[in-house]
């Protein structure tokens, strides 16, 4: 398991009229009736496997009142316990609560403003993994810079970058029994903690970033003199830019088709559910080229 705090969906019949909601006939309540109905419901870890970090998975302890008191806030300056508020009590939140309501909900920004945009748009791959392998690398702005020109990518404004490292097919050829070790030392990740590649990010004008990684970057960071954040390309890409992350896509196909090719673009369509109040969600990323 990648995150102990994260779970496999589980699949649940739901209930009619106290009974088993699934292969159900009709005819039992109904005689005559030739319907068999199967029901079901999810609980899902929406961070689980394959999706989208929203605008309030991350954000910062940062002095948005001048006060000289930094508060936790989000992107845009929304404050946590007011436009993202969350359960005050563990009896409110977790396994435990599944199937209460809840009082946590992202309002002012919640998964499901990127739902009603659509995701869809001109994308890059970057192939990192044709440049480093299986073990693990650490990727700077130099690394990276250096890949982009050997196989010819430009990346413009308003691109959604992709970073290939073969990190979803390793855990995939672990029988899905991952080490702490063997995903420690797994495929490249980005150098949350180099300021180059985060000017890089800025100037680029990209319009989100994923990978086939767990959590895009280095986690934790490299160690910096000074209080930082432990995932400083989320802080910056979510609480500065307002930059959505993917994590965990399934990108290896599509990196072997494209290099066959001798491409990096393509058309990405990846929306979010649609979850009023959600701080991320699956995805199901569908390339066209």
């Amino acid at each position: 398991m990648l995150n102990p705090n994260r779970h496999p969906p589980v699949l649940r019949p739901t209930l009619r009229q106290g009974r088993v909601n699934f292969n159900f006939r009709l005819a039992d309540l109904v005689e005559g009736r030739t319907d068999v109905i199967s029901d079901d419901l999810a609980i899902l870890y929406l961070q689980y496997s394959t999706q989208w970090d929203g605008l309030a998975h991350v954000g910062s302890y940062f002095d948005a009142d001048g006060d000289g008191l930094p508060e936790p806030v989000y992107y845009n300056g929304f404050r946590a316990g007011r436009e993202v508020q969350g359960p005050a009590e563990p009896a409110d939140a977790g396994p435990a609560g599944a199937g209460a309501p809840s009082t946590s909900a992202a309002h002012a920004l919640g998964i499901q403003a990127m739902a009603e945009k659509v995701v869809q748009g001109r994308a890059v791959l970057v192939d990192l993994h044709a440049h480093f392998g299986d073990g693990r690398t650490v990727v700077g702005y130099e690394q990276l810079a250096r890949v982009l020109e050997a196989d010819r990518v430009v990346v413009e404004p308003g691109d959604i970058v992709c970073f290939h490292t073969g990190f979803a097919r390793l855990v995939l050829g672990m029988d899905r029994q991952p080490t702490h070790e063997g995903v420690e030392q797994a495929a490249s990740v980005l150098d949350g903690a180099d300021e180059q590649l985060l000017r890089w990010i800025t100037d680029s004008g990209v319009a989100a970033i994923a990978a086939d990684n767990y959590a895009v970057e280095a986690y934790p960071a490299r160690h910096r003199d000074g209080c930082c954040a432990a995932l400083p390309l989320h802080e910056h890409c979510l609480f500065k830019l307002g930059v959505h992350l993917g994590e965990l896509w399934w990108l290896t196909p599509l990196a072997e088709h494209l290099r066959a090719a001798g491409r990096n673009r393509f058309l990405l369509t990846a929306p979010p559910l649609r979850l009023p109040g959600a701080v991320a969600s699956p995805v199901t990323p569908v390339a066209t080229t």
